[in-house]
């Protein structure tokens, strides 16, 4: 995967070496604008909303804050909330949505769509109408559908109830074309929110950690070479073209990378030249969102427009595509979860000093970590306090599950495994029956009959096992091994 956003001027190059170590890297984007980077007055991607289901609740973290969003019917809008009643705290993502309100399942207490509390079940009808406290309400905070993703603003003060009128989010026209289809991915990750998006700054690693998995393109010749490896890496000419405090855009021989911070970074599209009969070339376009969700922990949303091949969309489920896509989240999940480890005990400010990254096709990944060192000072600006330290190492088996990483998240995947889990079910019943069948007295005369059922009972017993194996690798967990690809 790669990257990219606009700024103001026109940047020299220069290596930089932090604490007095020495220039080790290629050449960096020197920002001529200072300040600092506000996390909070930024708008973060929540979900696509075909993966949430209006009749529920949905909860994540974003940012360090619980948030919780639900479909309010009667306004015919969607909702961010604190995730917690302010009765107990109890989490308000795990109630459902009763009367057109979201109700708390621990004590009942219901919330309309500004987050006032319109009933508490145990206060008397006739007493005091306790429920109208300002401290019975919950924290409602702006949002917004936009590129069929549902965006949210992490403060919750009046003063900033109309702050789309000020700022919008990131926005792709692409997207909104209908001439374009877009395929929508999420999945949570165990490596943090700078890990990812260098990770996906990177388009030399994409041969080697996920080889054989993505289809690479062509790449310009390299005069003078002579060593060529299987995977037919070489270099990628990228230039930061311009940098800010917003993010910085990126040039390369296809196109361009945009990272419109903090979250958002998108291709400019690749395209060929229209066929014979065709007035548009095929485009395709790859559009992620770096969510930080809290220390060692990120969330990972993906947006792949395109307006070729259509109707395949009609045809062919996401579950599908998520598949490919989750193996190769899979691939490089346990190095950049051990990277993140080895940053960390390094410290962030020596980032520069330590690592080596001379090549050209790691132009974007040093205009990243400017931009977080010198807008950011290395820290994401979290909403709630943060532990300092990064969790422990997990195993594999935790770092590459996919079940509450992904599927519980993904509203075809999760119908994908019901709908394989039922005829698995099936499989296995019809074995158990067919047995019976095939030693009652009705057709022990008939060893034809008897063979024939022999041999369904064999093909649903080879069905089942199969459907087994098929859920666990692709819905819950599968192993990775570079060594052997």
């Amino acid at each position: 995967m790669a990257a990219v956003i606009t700024a103001r001027t026109v940047v020299a190059f220069r290596a930089t070496a932090v604490s007095g170590g020495p220039a080790r890297s290629a050449s960096v984007p020197r920002e001529e604008e200072e300040g600092a980077f506000d996390w909070l007055d930024q708008w973060y991607p929540f979900a696509p909303v075909c993966d949430l289901d209006p009749g529920a609740p949905h909860g994540k973290t974003v940012l360090g804050l619980s948030v919780v969003a639900w479909y309010d019917r009667g306004a015919g809008e969607r909702r961010v909330f604190e995730d917690a009643c302010l009765h107990r705290l109890a989490p308000l993502s795990e109630g459902r949505i009763d009367k057109g309100r979201l109700q708390c399942v621990y004590h009942g207490w219901c919330f309309d769509g500004a987050g006032a509390c319109a009933f508490i079940p145990q206060a008397p009808a006739l007493g005091p109408p306790v429920h109208e406290s300002r401290r019975a309400c919950v924290a409602s905070y702006p949002c917004v559908v936009q590129n069929n993703i549902l965006w949210f603003y992490p403060r919750a003060d009046p003063e900033y109830k109309d702050v789309l009128r000020r700022k919008r989010p990131p926005y792709i026209k692409e997207i909104d074309d209908p001439s374009f289809v877009t395929a929508y991915g999420i999945r949570d990750l165990c490596y943090g929110y700078d890990i990812l998006a260098e990770n996906l700054m990177d388009p030399s690693h994409v041969p080697y950690a996920h080889k054989g998995l993505i289809r690479q393109m062509r790449r310009a010749e390299d005069p003078g070479r002579v060593e060529h490896d299987r995977e037919g890496g070489g270099p990628i000419k990228l230039k930061i073209e311009e940098a800010s405090i917003d993010g910085f855009l990126a040039s390369w021989e296809r196109g361009h990378w945009k990272f419109m911070a903090p979250c958002t970074f998108h291709s400019s599209g690749t395209s060929q030249q229209p066929k014979p009969g065709k007035k548009k070339a095929p485009r395709f376009m790859l559009v992620v969102f770096c969510i930080p969700v809290g220390p060692g922990r990120s969330r990972l949303i993906w947006a792949f427009p395109r307006n070729f091949g259509v109707w395949l969309d009609m045809v062919v489920p996401r579950w599908v595509y998520h598949i490919a896509q989750n193996r190769v989240l899979d691939s490089d999940a346990y190095i950049l979860h051990v990277e993140e480890r080895k940053f960390s005990a390094m410290g962030l400010e020596n980032w520069q000093s330590r690592c080596y990254v001379p090549a050209s096709s790691d132009a974007m990944i040093l205009a990243f970590r400017s931009w977080f060192r010198k807008h950011s000072k290395n820290q994401i600006g979290w909403a709630t306090p943060q532990p300092a330290r990064l969790p422990p190492t997990a195993t594999k088996d935790r770092l590459m599950e996919r079940y509450w990483s992904h599927v519980a998240q993904c509203a075809s995947c999760s119908a994908a495994l019901r709908a394989m889990r039922a005829a698995e079910a099936a499989s296995v019943a019809a074995v158990g029956f067919l047995a019976v069948a095939r030693e009652s007295a009705l057709l022990a005369s008939s060893p034809a009959r008897r063979a024939v059922l022999a041999c369904a009972a064999v093909l649903c017993f080879a069905a089942s096992r199969w459907l087994a194996s098929f859920i666990q690798r692709n819905f819950f967990f599968q192993d990775y091994s570079h060594a052997y690809k």
